[in-house]
């Protein structure tokens, strides 16, 4: 209340209530007695009362640091008499701004429970009474008159009715507007239960000892949500010992690797959710590719919504920057590489770095490979240099100069070539199959000759065998098939089902017709005739020319086995997991490129299932003129990791130290080259080149940099030395902020300055073509007449807009009818101007099977425009949000970002943003009467499963977990903003 006028005048009723007086006046005539068993049962603790209103934070025992996730755990244990059932209690009765009274007198503490919970129910109920000491006096007055009860009289009614209103009303002016508990004493007790756990193991684990609590220092309950959400019921033996490692309960940096599929990912989780629960930290978990983090988002928001923490989405144009100042809950943040490296920045700029208690790198091999490894290098460098007190974990299948990554993290290093399966190695060469062996001079022995008898037509179609491999094992057990190309891919899925017994069509015969109406649902009626003819055989093709539904629908039907043979590239292998009984390599390459070990290793990983196979097995087919080179790769050792800094020139060092200096981390050359000495091209530096030292390569950066209007220089004296204090320029704040490359940042500022004298609003064309992705234009080669036919088509308006980009309509039509052409026009405009009509005829008809008809483009080619469009339009947007004079493009930026990241009608927006629901399933959701987020969070998930086709119970129930995540997320944010208006500033007079 502001002000000091009494809310409740003289209304007296909630004293006037028997029941609260009767047991205020049962617990006092049982306070002095002696007998502990006399005691009932009082009810769950305040604390759990209080963490179902997102009420501050209390001050516990655990001190500062415990006290600021306070109010996100259910602190208090279960108060009940042994004899007592769940629903019996005592103070459970009150109304919730009377139990919040009581809690703040308690003085809320996380300390563990004294006794069976007898002893505390009295501790509490004296202390509770002890805290009304109108009450009291009025007890000690009546025993000193030598009575046992108290007396019933109207003027003792009266005085301690007046007694109780002064103390009552006061907590329930202040808590008018609480709100009781919708849930049940049971729940609330359990809920305390885990609360109670978890301080103990945030105790366990700020001690030195060696008791780390119940499980690895978390409550019982995470190893029962293992059991229940994963089927894990017991850890590897070398899970066990990485997790007891000296170094972590040290909290010093680690790095550990194991082969594919040895359970590296549950070692890292057990790590998050100690930072989460127990030293009550946020967490960032960088992974390398956007459908890992959807699929890890979706299988985490379980755990969050049991164990009271955010589960955030950093990927594609996902991710909020700076990420929400969180006082209650904490966060885990998953993100992509360039979105895990934006989040830093922006948690530095924010000075909320030493709130990331923990970064978890999967892949940690990705750091040597081309600019997305430098960004990684950057982002691991910063945290490093920046937060003492951040504990980094990376980890890895394939690494080999383990030295050079631990010198740059700092890190102790654990390995282990554990494997749940065996795995056997095999290489094929004409009719003969050889293992891999170590010990053999040439590095593998003979194994066997092809049993299976060919027809010389088969022979011709299929010289390489594959069908006698594949019907070795399908359709009893699963097999991959890595191809070199796309094409390849479809080839071969089609060759196999064409020689392969009509019998196969049997197996789970009408799940693989739900499956092709499911694709054709997906694409409008459209289905890809290759995928029509396999599927019957439980065999598809999976590579990045499908469409991100097609391709989540088929690993669905293969995880579920209704198909059994996937022919697919390499990225599958780097991808979801999807492992198989037998892995077979089409040839030793990739694309043209002969394969590497690491890609190598990584495929033959995925065979193998654990709990389902006794043995994966892996075969490699080769040709004899690949043979010495077969036996090389064999042979060889992993490649080593390098930095990407210098050879990613704009992308790596110059970006790098665009945003050192912009984050005020360094102001000189000294403190830059204080820094880079803390990379990884720091710790390389011997690999330079010997006519350029890293001082050089900074110095000339800096110059770069300042040259191109991103950076200023000010000389100034310093201890009679002469140094340049650098700057960031406005452009520079924006290109680092919006994590545009410095290739491109004059090109987009020049653009974006010239639409504003006259950007084109009759439709969004204008603002496409400014978020078309610059790096998608070298791939575009245009189709003249489609390109003029969509010109054409365009109103007066938007064919001006053409002109204004630089691309007339003469220019067009010349091209189209194939007439020389005289004037010159920039390439990259043209290439870029015909990407904005394929995705705007995405945004109209909202179909990208329709599109890449229209367009003639493969529609995994239409799908990976848009994607990399509405994460650029993100960039864009937060380019803008810099400089003041594109304020106009904010608001605009912003729709377009949202319609670009799911290209749907608007009413199907709320449900896509649920984690792992994609266009097909919303529509599913929507025609089923699930129209909001707020109906997939509060359904039941065996409802769903009986009203949505093809969705499993499993399915069902992480949509509803990441539902309920989702919109506690935004109710969290609402409530954030509020507080924040609420709260009166530190400066005010």
């Amino acid at each position: 209340s502001d002000s000091d006028e009494d809310m409740f005048g003289d209304y007296d009723s909630f004293c006037g209530s028997g029941s609260l007086l009767a047991q205020l006046e049962d617990l006092e005539r049982m306070r002095p007695q002696g007998d502990e068993g006399a005691v009932p049962a009082a009810g769950p603790a305040p604390g759990a009362a209080h963490s179902q209103r997102a009420g501050p934070a209390s001050d516990s025992a655990a001190g500062p640091k415990a006290a600021r996730g306070a109010g996100s755990q259910r602190h208090g244990s279960p108060l009940l008499h042994s004899n007592e059932e769940a629903g019996d209690f005592g103070l459970g009765d009150l109304p919730p701004s009377q139990l919040l009274y009581l809690e703040e007198l308690d003085g809320l503490s996380c300390a563990p429970r004294e006794s069976a919970g007898v002893k505390r129910n009295k501790h509490y109920v004296n202390s509770c009474l002890d805290e009304i000491p109108n009450l009291s006096l009025c007890c000690a007055a009546d025993q000193r008159e030598g009575g046992t009860d108290l007396p019933v009289s109207s003027k003792h009614d009266l005085s301690k009715r007046e007694s109780l209103k002064d103390h009552l009303k006061n907590a329930m002016t202040g808590n008018a507007k609480a709100q009781a508990p919708l849930v049940s004493k049971t729940k609330q007790l359990k809920e305390a239960v885990l609360s109670e756990e978890i301080c103990v193991a945030r105790k366990a684990i700020e001690s030195s000892s060696d008791d780390i609590g119940p499980f690895y220092g978390l409550p019982s309950k995470v190893k029962e949500l293992l059991k229940q959400f994963r089927g894990i019921e017991a850890l590897y033996e070398w899970q066990h010992d990485c997790l007891t490692l000296e170094s972590l309960q040290q909290r010093k940096n680690l790095i550990y690797s194991l082969p594919t599929s040895g359970g590296k990912t549950l070692v890292a989780e057990i790590l998050i959710l100690q930072e989460l629960l127990c030293r009550q930290k946020d967490v960032l978990m960088i992974l390398p590719y956007v459908a890992i983090v959807q699929e890890k988002v979706w299988g985490l928001s379980s755990f969050g919504i049991e164990l009271g923490f955010m589960v955030e989405e950093y990927a594609g144009s996902k991710g909020r920057f700076p990420p929400i100042k969180r006082r209650v809950k904490n966060s885990l943040y998953i993100a992509t590489i360039e979105k895990g490296h934006a989040l830093v920045n922006s948690l530095i700029e924010t000075e909320r770095i030493h709130h990331l208690g923990l970064v978890v790198v999967d892949e940690l091999h990705m750091i040597g490979e081309g600019s997305r490894g430098a960004t990684l290098e950057m982002a691991l460098a910063k945290v490093l240099y920046t937060s003492k007190n951040t504990q980094v974990i990376g980890m890895s299948a394939t690494l080999n100069n383990v030295g050079d990554l631990q010198k740059f993290l700092q890190a102790d290093y654990y390995t282990n070539n554990f494997r749940p399966v065996e795995l056997k190695e095999y290489i094929k060469i004409r009719d003969a199959i050889y293992e891999v062996d170590s010990k053999a001079e040439c590095g593998f022995t003979f194994s066997r000759l092809l049993s299976f008898k060919y027809s010389s037509n088969l022979e011709k179609a299929d010289p390489d065998h594959i069908i006698a491999l594949v019907t070795e094992v399908i359709p009893k057990y699963s097999c991959l098939i890595f191809c070199p190309t796309k094409k390849n891919c479809e080839n071969v899925a089609a060759m196999v089902c064409k020689y392969l017994n009509r019998d196969f069509k049997a197996h789970r015969e009408k799940e693989k017709q739900d499956l092709i109406k499911n694709l054709k649902a997906i694409g409008n009626g459209s289905i890809c005739p290759v995928l029509k003819q396999t599927i019957p055989f439980g065999i598809a093709y999976h590579h990045s020319g499908l469409t991100n539904d097609e391709r989540k629908s088929i690993e669905e039907a293969y995880s579920a086995g209704v198909l059994c043979l996937l022919a697919c590239t390499a990225t599958l292998a780097a991808g979801v997991n999807l492992p198989a009984r037998r892995v077979i390599l089409r040839a030793p390459y990739v694309a043209r490129e002969f394969l590497k070990k690491s890609q190598y290793k990584q495929m033959i990983g995925r065979a193998g299932r654990a709990g389902i196979d006794s043995a994966g097995e892996s075969i490699l087919i080769a040709q004899e003129k690949d043979k010495q080179l077969v036996q090389d790769l064999i042979s060889s050792p992993l490649e080593n990791c390098y930095s990407n800094l210098l050879p990613e020139f704009n992308k790596g060092i110059q970006s790098l130290l665009l945003s050192l200096v912009g984050l005020k981390i360094a102001a000189t050359l000294e403190e830059i080259y204080s820094f880079m000495c803390h990379t990884l091209l720091g710790v390389q530096q011997q690999l330079l080149a010997k006519e350029k030292s890293l001082w050089d390569i900074i110095k000339e950066g800096v110059e770069n940099l300042i040259e191109n209007g991103l950076l200023k220089g000010k000389s100034s004296e310093k201890d009679n030395n002469s140094q340049t204090m650098l700057t960031i320029t406005q452009l520079g704040k924006a290109t680092y902020k919006g994590s545009i490359d410095l290739t491109h940042c004059n090109t987009l500022y020049r653009e974006l300055k010239k639409g504003l004298g006259g950007l084109v609003l009759e439709s969004n064309l204008h603002l496409l073509y400014l978020a078309t992705p610059y790096d998608m234009i070298g791939n575009c080669n245009p189709d003249w007449m489609i390109y003029l036919r969509q010109f054409n088509q365009l109103s007066p308006a938007e064919q001006r807009i053409a002109d204004i980009v630089g691309v007339p309509e003469s220019f067009v039509t010349k091209k189209a009818s194939g007439q020389a052409i005289r004037k010159n026009v920039d390439s990259a405009v043209i290439n870029r101007l015909y990407l904005s009509f394929v995705l705007y005829s995405l945004l109209k008809e909202t179909n990208v099977w329709s599109v890449a008809e229209k367009f003639n483009m493969s529609r995994g080619y239409v799908q990976s425009l848009l994607t990399s469009a509405a994460s650029f339009a993100s960039c864009v947007l937060h380019f803008c949000e810099e400089l003041e004079e594109f304020w106009v493009y904010k608001a605009l930026l912003t729709e377009l970002t949202k319609q670009l990241t799911y290209c749907v009608k608007a009413e199907l927006i709320p449900l896509m943003e649920v984690a792992g629901v994609l266009e097909a399933r919303a529509k599913q959701l929507y025609n089923a009467g699930y129209k909001t987020l707020a109906h997939l969070a509060n359904a039941n998930p065996e409802t769903l499963v009986r009203m949505i086709e093809h969705l499993s119970r499993r399915q069902a129930k992480q949509i509803v977990s990441s539902a309920k995540m989702l919109l506690s997320e935004k109710a969290a944010a609402l409530q954030e903003e509020v507080d924040e208006l609420l709260r009166m500033p530190a400066d005010t007079p």
